[in-house]
């Protein structure tokens, strides 16, 4: 940060304010903290008759990678809202959005990511701006390879697996940094 967004100080300090216990930006002129939360990405499990719908990623991170469709949550929405407006803007799908089916915990890049579960509601959909394709994939025939990040490839083990009990407790799990091997470093 270069300035209070408050009252304009190019000043900020970067400590643990008075009454607080990490540090944080904030001013010493008008004494604002500006707290830097973690970023919600929330999606859907979008299913038509038993497939599921996957889009490719158009943009970085993971451009050209499957994925489910998911974004970060908007000011003024819910998480079932923002759930089906991602499914909406990234696959042209309406979707009916279900129960709460995973949560990841991404301390290291300060994101949190909640899917629900969603039945499409008219099996239409299409290719969205940040997608290049978009598809209905049977559960046997989904790209594992190409899939962009583990927590698309853990919800969707996770829906294969309840399944076949016909039971989809929600999931909680925390989502570790990747370690690089020494020839990788």
């Amino acid at each position: 940060m270069k300035f209070c967004s408050h009252c304009g100080n190019p000043n900020l300090q970067f400590s643990i304010p008075e009454g607080d216990n990490r540090p944080r930006y904030w001013c010493p002129d008008c004494e604002t903290i500006h707290y830097q939360n973690p970023k919600i990405v929330v999606g859907a499990v979008p299913i038509w008759e038993g497939k599921v719908l996957l889009c490719k990623r158009a943009i970085e991170p993971r451009k050209g990678y499957w994925t489910l469709p998911a974004g970060y949550m908007e000011n003024g929405e819910t998480l079932q809202e923002g759930a089906a407006r991602e499914t909406w803007e990234e696959a042209c799908a309406t979707v009916a959005i279900g129960d709460l089916y995973t949560v990841f915990n991404l301390p290291h890049i300060n994101q949190v990511y909640v899917f629900f579960l969603g039945d499409v509601e008219d099996g239409k959909y299409g290719v969205g701006e940040e997608s290049s394709d978009a598809g209905l994939f049977s559960l046997d025939d989904i790209p594992w390879d190409e899939l962009a990040f583990p927590t698309i490839g853990r919800t969707l083990r996770f829906y294969i697996d309840d399944l076949e009990r016909n039971d989809f407790p929600v999931r909680t799990q925390d989502i570790q940094p990747l370690k690089r091997r020494p020839q990788e470093e």
